[in-house]
């Protein structure tokens, strides 16, 4: 039997720390994949005195040893992406694109700006990156693929042909047709700095399993986030769980192997939408600070609240997680009293599983000791006891084993039980 491909999936709404781990993981493993999302997903990853900021290329392109994929359920912004590549060295052969992944154009974040505005006061609170529409036009089948950046002149015709034919609804939304000729530049720009890894991925991943390569799928944003699963409509547009790595790298469910969730100890969201645990008092504002709590792709003030027992079971049980990597635990050093919501109260009634509607949901909450200081501690056993205890209190909550603990943003300051 041929080897199998691991998974680390965000179990929240995003910004769990996804990065950190995958990078520490990524030290053993032979090819790190990005299997959905766009450049809306931020990975901030510090080693040593230096900090990156990933959004398009897999964390494991800190392993010089490691390939590194995007797969053909990546939206693709060539001029982000190029922009990125710039941070690294010797990326041939160490990076590679599905040439079945659709690119993301500057006309897709302006159409998703122009959405917004006009939605006024009920915004979805998107990126503004282009995202939804680059997916939209996938769907759609107006879309535009990697691989046809082989050809630049074909693919600026095609474009301006979709524009003319869409001619009402572009100009409804203040969206200007691209120049022909600089456009085409453009294109010509993007096709010499990206062909050369531009290749067949589903295939190139076959053979790597077959051959027994250690793969690693690393996930964009968080299950709360997923089109389908999370509180729609306040979503993304892909599917950000663990089932999305097979439709957005052409694997199948037989191909998967062992699942990490990535959750923080505490609970934060980005832009409009459900939020039941969301703290508006004082602690709220400390976890904000102490935590950087601070959109890594577009600098916005994450809304910040306390870790929810009921969405993590959902998150668990759809992504069938086999161990959690709890985040941040170090933020909450310092609280007398920190929280966790174990149930929701909606109409008079309690419930403990995430409903369709989460309009007017409440959290029930359970109250734990705090404690001073787990920053930069290596082992469990030396977590102080209330650490310890909340910790254990969370895997009885969720069903499920936390395996690993970030207790810094360091790499080294990771607790693996």
């Amino acid at each position: 039997m041929s080897n199998r491909a691991d998974i680390i999936v965000g179990l929240q709404w995003g910004d769990e720390g996804k990065g950190k781990i995958v990078d520490n993981l990524a030290q053993k493993y032979d090819i790190v994949c990005r299997f959905a999302g766009g450049h809306n997903a931020g990975h901030t990853i510090v080693v040593g005195d230096k900090k990156y900021a990933l959004h398009l290329i897999p964390s494991g392109v800190l392993n010089p040893n490691a390939v590194n994929i995007v797969g053909n359920g990546v939206v693709l912004s060539p001029k982000d992406f190029i922009k990125e590549m710039s941070q690294f060295d010797n990326l041939k052969n160490r990076l590679f694109i599905s040439d079945r992944a659709h690119l993301l154009l500057p006309y897709h974040a302006m159409i998703d700006q122009a959405r917004e505005k006009m939605k006024g006061d009920k915004a979805i609170g998107t990126t503004g990156k282009g995202i939804g529409p680059a997916y939209g036009d996938k769907v759609a089948r107006v879309g535009h693929r990697a691989g046809e950046l082989r050809d630049p002149l074909k693919l600026r015709d095609r474009i301006l042909e979709h524009f003319d034919m869409n001619a009402p609804v572009f100009e409804a939304m203040g969206v200007e047709k691209p120049d022909s000729e600089e456009l085409l530049n453009e294109l010509q720009e993007y096709s010499k700095a990206l062909l050369e890894y531009i290749t067949d991925t589903t295939q190139l991943l076959w053979k790597a399993l077959s051959e027994d390569k250690r793969i690693l799928l690393e996930g964009a944003q968080g299950t709360m986030l997923d089109i389908d699963h999370g509180t729609y409509p306040y979503v993304t547009s892909s599917t950000t769980v663990s089932a999305g790595a097979c439709s957005g790298l052409g694997l199948n469910p037989k191909d998967i192997g062992y699942v990490t969730g990535i959750a923080k100890a505490y609970c934060t969201r980005v832009g409009n939408g459900p939020f039941p645990s969301e703290d508006f008092s004082e602690a709220g504002d400390k976890i904000r600070e102490r935590g950087h709590e601070f959109g890594t792709t577009t600098g916005r003030p994450r809304r910040c609240g306390w870790f929810d027992a009921v969405a993590m079971r959902h998150a668990v049980r759809i992504n069938g997680v086999d161990r959690v990597s709890l985040m941040k635990l170090d933020v909450l050093d310092g609280f007398d009293e920190i929280k966790v919501c174990v149930a929701y109260e909606k109409d008079d009634e309690q419930l403990n599983f995430v409903p369709y509607d989460m309009d007017g949901v409440k959290p029930i909450y359970k109250s734990f000791k705090g404690w001073q200081k787990t920053e930069g501690i290596k082992e469990f056993d030396k977590l102080p006891q209330t650490a310890q205890d909340y910790i254990t209190a969370l895997e009885e909550m969720i069903d499920c084993k936390i395996g690993i603990i970030s207790t810094s943003p360091q790499r080294e300051d990771t607790i693996i039980r």
